[in-house]
């Protein structure tokens, strides 16, 4: 169901690189998340994740409300959760089980 390493990438790769583009900020918005994944070669099809881990709460269920509406956010991040917890991945995705 889900690449491992596509989504580990988002753990390792995406908050850098965003810090790289738009400085170091606490939440990104939609807008710069977006651009760095396309940007970037990172899997568009976890987007979702990349707006989980960095979006504040309004701006992520506006943002997926508007983009992903078929998305459940706390079934995907369960879910996403249950993935790596099932690969025995103990890095900075482990944000997901907040």
């Amino acid at each position: 169901m889900f690449k491992y390493w596509s989504i580990k990438s988002y753990g390792t790769k995406l908050l850098p690189t965003l810090k790289r583009n738009f400085g170091c900020k606490e939440y990104y918005t939609a807008s710069e998340v977006r651009t760095t994944v396309f940007q970037n070669n990172f899997s568009p099809k976890y987007l979702p994740l990349g707006y989980i881990l960095f979006l504040n709460d309004i701006s992520l269920k506006e943002t997926m409300y508007i983009e992903f509406p078929q998305v459940n956010i706390s079934e995907y991040r369960k879910d996403i959760s249950n993935y790596l917890t099932s690969k025995s991945y103990h890095g900075y995705l482990q944000v997901l089980h907040h």
